[in-house]
């Protein structure tokens, strides 16, 4: 059974690997790792601390991923976990891990808030929707292979 690429297909998983090329460069120029900066970048979302639940979730790191950078991290000074409840860790920026947010993670979230303020507010809503449509969507399909 062939099912060759269409012209669309193509097109959209370009621009997501260009994307994620220009991440992975960000970080490069910031001095990290692309896992640490997702990790900051998902307790800079949150906050100054996260559930680590959520870094996995949000993330799209693998939890052995995961771990060994917030092993790193946790050495270095910049995280350190809490325990919240019986089995859940929140991961906290400390004073050290705060000022490098400052100097990574959160400059990417404010260029990424100045693109999409910059953006009629129409076409932010509709490139949202129709993302959150076709994940949805790509969820569904994923459930029959």
């Amino acid at each position: 059974m062939d099912h060759p690429i269409s012209k669309e297909t193509r097109r959209y998983n370009y621009l997501l690997g260009e994307i994620d090329a220009v991440y992975h460069e960000i970080s490069l120029k910031l001095g990290l790792s692309d896992s640490v900066m997702r990790i900051l970048y998902t307790i800079c979302d949150k906050g100054d601390c996260c559930p680590l639940k959520d870094i996995c979730r949000l993330s799209g790191i693998s939890k052995q991923t995961i771990n060994s950078a917030l092993r790193k991290l946790e050495a270095e000074k910049i995280v350190y976990l809490k325990p919240s409840g019986a089995k859940n860790k929140n991961v906290c920026l400390t004073e050290k891990g705060k000022q490098l947010a400052d100097q990574t993670a959160r400059q990417i979230i404010c260029a990424e808030n100045m693109i999409l303020t910059s953006w009629p507010k129409e076409d932010v809503e509709k490139y949202l929707e129709l993302t959150e449509r076709f994940l949805n969507e790509l969820k569904e399909k994923s459930e029959n292979m």
